[in-house]
């Protein structure tokens, strides 16, 4: 059932309220992909385990496949069902008109990117597109997140090395960061620091003394995109340092990919994978999820 205007605002004050919290305690939000059903359901397990508050994301490929209204139950559904913090965050949005249904589906956070969709996207594109997200979001409250360029790399198991020199040339400034933030009015800014996305041959490299210089020079959240695949030391000192919203993907698809085809091989004879899934995949996804709560320093952070 939808929910009315007057519960999406409720909602997106608290989540707002729950941001600044994790700021000032030193904790981050694990922003985890929603790929399925089970998916969610193995990040509420974790998240109720750990007393852990999260965020579950749907960038536009689950969006066409599940539908925006649907994500929404769904989420609604999982939240009531393990009595677990949970909010919803609309990542990689590639359009103002996206991120605009995305509000008003009552998402608690959007991320707007339309460099996703045109890499080429001119500064001035970024930021008068961001700009209307923004004072759209005004309707329900919901956190804005971007960043001025284009985010590398893709939510997959990649073969290829890191290059870390051509990765450097894309890495936010502060100077860079500060001017952005000013001229959007975001509520969230997307750092790049050495995350990237997808998982390597290579562990991630952060570079935190940048990190530093970025936290003190802009005064809304950071957020880290790109998370899988990163030894888990540079999410404590990045939640020490002031990040408040860390996403992870890759680690869950791979984790979700590897225990099902184990299953079915173990499994000739059974034909509902589903049963699969649930009796498989859901724990080896609940595992990874657990793993980054951890490292996150959310656990037992929760309202509920």
């Amino acid at each position: 059932m939808p929910l009315t205007l007057n519960q999406i605002r409720k909602n997106c004050r608290q989540a707002r309220e729950r941001m600044a919290t994790a700021r000032a305690q030193h904790w981050a939000f694990g922003a985890f992909n929603l790929d399925d059903e089970p998916t969610l359901i193995a990040v509420a397990r974790a998240a109720q385990k750990n007393n852990a508050p999260i965020l579950v994301e749907v960038s536009q490929g689950e969006v066409d496949d599940i539908g925006l209204n649907n994500i929404r139950d769904l989420v609604d559904n999982t939240k009531e069902a393990f009595g677990v913090e949970m909010y919803v965050n609309l990542d990689h949005s590639p359009s103002v008109e996206a991120a605009k249904a995305g509000i008003e589906a009552g998402f608690e956070f959007i991320h707007i990117d339309i460099s996703q969709a045109d890499h080429d996207a001119s500064d001035n594109d970024i930021i008068c597109a961001t700009k209307e997200v923004v004072e759209y979001a005004k309707l329900t409250g919901a956190s804005v997140e971007s960043e001025p360029h284009y985010f590398g790399g893709s939510s997959n198991l990649h073969t290829e090395t890191i290059d870390y020199e051509e990765i450097k040339k894309t890495f936010s400034t502060p100077d860079a960061a500060r001017s952005f933030v000013e001229a959007t009015g975001i509520d969230t800014f997307a750092a790049a620091i050495g995350n990237l996305h997808g998982k390597y041959p290579v562990p991630k490299v952060l570079d935190l003394q940048l990190l530093k210089q970025i936290r003190q020079a802009v005064d809304c959240n950071i957020s880290l995109h790109g998370g899988s695949g990163t030894p888990g030391h540079y999410f404590r000192d990045a939640v020490k340092i002031g990040v408040t919203k860390i996403n992870i993907n890759s680690d869950m698809r791979i984790a979700y990919r590897e225990a099902l085809e184990r299953a079915l091989k173990e499994n000739p004879d059974e034909y509902s994978v589903a049963k699969l899934v649930s009796k498989h995949v859901v724990d080896a996804v609940e595992k990874v999820v657990a793993s980054k709560i951890a490292y996150f320093n959310s656990s037992g952070k929760t309202l509920i």
